[in-house]
């Protein structure tokens, strides 16, 4: 459907006690609250920083809600950072996704910036460090740092080449600058505590050798910095105050505070030289990094490496394919960028992870198409109705709100003949207790048309291929015979009228709400729904197929619908399933 309209750019409404923003209320706006209200900060700025290697899921949408809503809250910025620190598993394609991901959800950034906008910067302050004794290169092999490294039950041991001198270090560390030796040769550590009971303090390793062309560099770096160490001067350099990540990053927070105070940028101008020969501004501080927990969510992964197996392997049709949960993937199957914000604040932020149900999701979509999705009518499942006291060349219009709750959407008219489509789950030969619908004999409300009466079935062997009988021509909505009592309504197309629409069923993509359990020896894959999707040819109202790609509708009675962005035609309409009217799985339970 088309972008909902972003949130307006301007700060919440002031609380008169204080004249902070005060429209939502977690641990983290209390946090930057106190800065601001203290004069620890003049304007808050904040930064979204996904890697380049996948495009972006659900979780992260929560991020971005939190990163960008904050700053937008507090009339401060936020700077869309993209972490190319890896160029092996980095791609433009990424890149591009996860720029158009951030707009789809109604965020603008101050600044797009890049972790290979301050390689220079990385490695004048990697010699500082090294000139400082606060790092060093070792040759150890990787299997050989993990075997140091030591456990969390016993200290590691130092490295044999963790007292090499100030000068040999930086000969060494300016000889792998130049590429003078093979990758995984060398490695820049730091210099901190190989007894730390906290394993990311073991000399950590800084820069690594690998000889890759970066997609904004070229092949101008042979070595490149480590996540940690450069995520912590990006932020310093950006002069990012509030530095929000997800709980895994709580053990790193001592290494990324320990690159900061020991980096010091704020007192060392002369590391940011080369960002003013590329006229990039530069704020540089001392940011505080704050951890919040995941938006995990069952009947799901969210691993990027998961999915990337998934659409390498062929399991799904791409990352876009509406049953994956990236943001590419859900908006295609016609999730909203205004049900994602309402499910981030739904969630909220807390320092506690838990698991949430799928159905809280599908929740907030509900509530965002009930109110914006104009109403149309089809059948996926066709039944033939035959009228048979209308004429076979019977032709007529009837008028039908689009919505039945907002008269601003107007009112569209709808053809009528004698043959009509309807669901075949709304006729029972032999109904069950509490079957409302059509049966033998019975009788039941077409929407908006009046009550038919089955006076005939029609089979094919055992299977019903038509229903016949008569149409009450008195109980048409406003005349006489209305409000006869009769206990069920169904909707209908036109046969002669209806488009003939490719409709995809889409459902969870896991039979099960943890997939990532292996205890019992099966992987995630081995838990795949094989009823995540089901494609068939219904039938719709004209109006129905002559709507945009994006476009969300509610087919009533059956659910929430989307055009299929890539597909869909006029001419040739192709919708997904985007939610059903209620939660299907809680019945299932």
């Amino acid at each position: 459907m088309p972008d909902s309209p972003a949130p307006a750019a301007v700060p919440a409404e002031k609380n008169a006690a204080d004249g902070l923003p005060s429209a939502k209320q977690d641990f983290i706006r209390q946090i930057v609250r106190e800065d601001v209200a203290s004069g620890k900060h003049g304007a808050i700025k904040t930064r979204f920083p996904p890697e380049p290697n996948g495009y972006l899921h659900i979780g992260h949408a929560k991020a971005i809600c939190l990163d960008f809503g904050i700053a937008r809250e507090f009339g401060g910025s936020c700077n869309l950072r993209l972490d190319d620190t890896n160029p092996a598993k980095e791609d433009p394609e990424y890149v591009v996704a996860i720029q158009d991901d951030v707009r789809w959800l109604g965020f603008e950034w101050h600044e797009l910036r890049h972790a290979s906008d301050y390689f220079e910067v990385f490695y004048l302050a990697a010699e500082k460090l090294i000139r400082q004794g606060d790092a060093f290169v070792c040759d150890l092999s990787a299997e050989q740092v993990r075997e140091y490294r030591g456990t969390l039950t016993s200290p590691g041991r130092n490295s044999p080449y963790r007292e090499r001198g100030v000068d040999e270090n930086l000969d060494l560390f300016r000889r792998m600058r130049v590429g003078e030796f093979d990758d995984g040769a060398r490695t820049l550590r730091a210099k901190i505590d190989m007894s730390s009971g906290n394993i990311n303090l073991r000399d950590p390793a800084l820069y690594r050798i690998k000889k890759v062309e970066h997609q904004n560099t070229g092949d101008a770096w042979p070595i490149y910095p480590m996540y940690d160490y450069a995520h912590s001067l990006s932020d310093a350099v950006e002069g990012i105050t509030h530095s929000l990540c997800t709980l895994e990053f709580e053990d790193h927070r001592p290494l990324y505070d320990w690159c900061v105070d020991k980096v010091d940028l704020a007192h060392t101008p002369e590391l940011l030289a080369p960002l003013l020969a590329k006229g990039l501004p530069n704020e540089a501080s001392k940011p505080r990094q704050i951890e919040f927990s995941r938006a995990n969510i069952n009947y799901t992964v969210m691993s990027k490496r998961k999915l990337m197996a998934m659409v390498q392997s062929g399991l799904v049709d791409g990352w876009d394919d509406p049953r994956m949960p990236t943001l590419q993937g859900i908006r295609r199957r016609g999730y909203t960028p205004a049900s994602l914000r309402l499910f981030a604040d739904r969630i909220g932020i807390s320092k506690q992870n838990s698991l949430i149900d799928f159905s809280v999701l599908e929740g907030c979509l509900r509530e965002d198409l009930d109110a914006a999705a104009p109403r149309r009518m089809a059948v996926i499942d066709p039944l033939k109705l035959t009228i048979t006291n209308l004429a076979d060349d019977h032709a007529e219009t009837l008028t039908f709100a689009n919505h039945p709750k907002d008269e601003s959407f107007g009112s569209r008219r709808v053809p009528f003949s004698n043959a009509l489509w309807i669901e075949r789950e709304d006729f029972e030969e032999v109904p069950p207790k509490g079957f409302k619908r059509l049966v033998p004999g019975g009788e039941v409300r077409l929407r908006g048309a009046g009550i038919f009466r089955c006076d005939e079935v029609v089979k094919d062997c055992e299977r019903v291929v038509e229903i016949r009988g008569t149409l009450d021509p008195e109980s048409r909505p406003g005349m006489a015979g209305a409000d006869r009592k009769i206990k069920g309504t169904i909707h209908w197309v036109s046969a002669r009228d209806a488009i003939a629409a490719e409709i995809r069923l889409y459902d969870r993509l896991f039979s099960v709400p943890d997939p990532d359990d292996d205890t019992d020896g099966k992987t995630y894959q081995d838990h795949l729904n094989p009823d995540s999707r089901r494609t068939v040819t219904g039938y719709l109202e004209p109006s129905a197929a002559d709507v945009a790609p994006e476009q969300a509708l509610q087919f009533e009675r059956l659910g929430y619908f989307v055009a299929d962005r890539r597909d869909h035609r006029r001419d040739a309409p192709v919708f997904n399933r985007s939610v059903t009217l209620r939660d299907t799985w809680a019945a299932k339970a």
